[in-house]
């Protein structure tokens, strides 16, 4: 797998939702690395794009409560096991589950298996909100698809945390999974 610095030389052929990654991206003076691949459907798919990348991809989670009038996205290191529970009782939630995929589209503009830190871009009113597990933003770098799961990004943490949710409006509430 080919590590490139920035976005594709061309774009032809590429879903305007990854596209808008790369220029919200580029506006926002972000250096980040992509790899294309296959599409990775599982966190098994996504080992030899972490060995590539030398970074490991977060799992992202779309969840909601049971009314489906609060909705969350979890970001967690790909090995950690999620307990629904652990986690309602730290933001004082009603049991969550996995949110419908037209939620996916509708406040993040992915499909499943593309859900990522950078759909939160297309959430212009804050319906979601944003859960990241500690552990994620330990390393140097966070991975992440660009709202695509053909592609698959290297970015600073720093730069993600200060300079990309910033420019969404979003704040992270961190959790311990």
């Amino acid at each position: 797998m080919l590590v490139y610095k920035g976005r594709p030389q061309s774009c032809e052929g590429r879903a305007d939702r990854e596209k808008r990654v790369y220029d919200l991206l580029d506006a926002l003076d972000i250096e980040y690395y992509r790899v294309d691949h296959d599409e990775a459907k599982t966190m098994d798919d996504c080992e030899m794009i972490d060995k590539s990348l030398e970074t490991v991809l977060c799992k992202n989670l779309v969840l909601c409560n049971s009314q489906k009038t609060r909705f969350y996205l979890l970001m967690m290191p790909g090995a950690k096991p999620f307990r629904t529970k652990e986690l309602s009782h730290q933001i004082n939630s009603s049991r969550l589950s996995f949110a419908p995929p037209e939620y996916l589209e509708k406040y993040l503009d992915v499909l499943p298996g593309s859900v990522s830190i950078m759909g939160l871009m297309n959430d212009k009113e804050n319906n979601i909100t944003l859960l990241i597990d500690e552990d994620v933003i330990k390393p140097e770098f966070i991975g992440c698809h660009p709202c695509m799961n053909t592609s698959s990004l290297k970015i600073k943490t720093d730069d993600v945390l200060n300079k990309f949710l910033k420019s969404t409006g979003h704040t992270p509430t961190f959790v311990k999974l």
